[in-house]
């Protein structure tokens, strides 16, 4: 129960379960620099359960950009069936590298190939946490990526990037065919002349193509968000992904909504500077609809939270179609 969320109930949903929170759950990566350390938000019961992967951001806080931020995006998808894995990406502030290592300050590749770890190693992972052991449904597994976690997710899905430390100027592509859907949060759209000289100097950001973004995919957008020390453009940038990946489904724009989407990256969080738990609710709800009805063909979750969002909170964000 939220008594603080009013026409986001009517968006349904499942009922909810209880969950429990693994962590750390660490794997062991020798040419990683540091272990790869994780934490599982199961539902209690429950068989053959999803997986959804989240690829944190890269925000100012010291902790929320770790496997112990994204608390409310977490802790919804999980009482609502989902088994979610966290990953600490090596760009984390509280359990990183040093900026200045190898392949920082982002660290796109070591991110990537974080998740790719993860899948890689996921009966290991039941083993390390028995209270999951023999519940994962290994063929349906979807990603999420907020911020710079969504360049990761996008990746993954098919989108081609541009190492700007490879002189040869080739697009590399590391889609990633286990994962069956995804959802990108506010995610970097176009580089190139997209990009400010800031952003160049100081971030060495890698270019996207997402022509060949083919995985489906859901992509969500505040129509405020305006990132000047990123983009010459306005809020339009974080929705290349959808204009330009074949994959993508579905476009969510959020009225008012800047980069924290309401709240996904943290409860009372300074990284969102648009709190407001009507939005969080709609971003939730709609995430965990496109996903159902993505790895569960015959669930009519994602048709029915569209109407539900149309009928009662269209005023707080709409939903654009291919």
């Amino acid at each position: 129960m939220n008594n603080l969320i009013k026409e986001a109930s009517y968006i349904p949903t499942s009922e909810t379960v209880q969950t429990i929170s693994i962590s750390p759950v660490t794997l062991s990566a020798p040419d990683r620099g540091i272990p790869l350390e994780l934490r599982i938000t199961a539902p209690v019961t429950g068989e053959n359960l999803p997986v959804i992967l989240i690829s944190h951001g890269h925000g100012p806080s010291l902790y929320i950009p770790s496997k112990d931020g994204y608390g409310p995006l977490v802790n919804f998808l999980a009482e609502h069936g989902f088994v979610v894995i966290q990953p600490t990406h090596v760009s984390s502030k509280v359990a990183g590298l040093d900026v200045t290592a190898p392949g920082g300050p982002l660290f796109w590749r070591s991110r990537v190939e974080d998740m790719k770890m993860i899948l890689d190693r996921l009966d290991e992972i039941e083993t390390l946490v028995p209270l999951v052991a023999g519940r994962l449904d290994q063929e349906k597994i979807a990603a999420i990526g907020h911020s710079m976690g969504g360049q990761t997710v996008s990746v993954l899905m098919g989108a081609r990037i541009l190492d700007p430390a490879d002189k040869t100027e080739t697009h590399v592509s590391m889609i990633e065919p286990r994962i069956k859907a995804g959802v990108l949060m506010a995610a970097p759209g176009n580089g190139g002349d997209s990009y400010t000289e800031f952003a160049v100097q100081n971030y060495a950001l890698p270019s996207l193509d997402f022509s060949d973004m083919t995985t489906p995919a859901f992509v969500v957008a505040g129509d405020s968000d305006v990132n000047p020390h990123l983009t010459h453009r306005g809020a339009e940038w974080h929705m290349d992904p959808f204009y330009e990946g074949p994959g993508s489904h579905a476009l969510l724009t959020l009225i008012g909504a800047k980069h924290g989407l309401g709240g996904v990256a943290g409860y009372d969080a300074k990284e969102t500077d648009d709190e407001d738990p009507e939005r969080l609710a709609i971003v939730l709800r709609m995430t965990w609809a496109y996903l159902r009805s993505a790895l569960f063909n015959d669930d009519p979750a994602w048709s029915q939270a569209c109407n539900a969002l149309k009928e009662f909170a269209g005023a707080h964000g709409q939903v654009t179609f291919k």
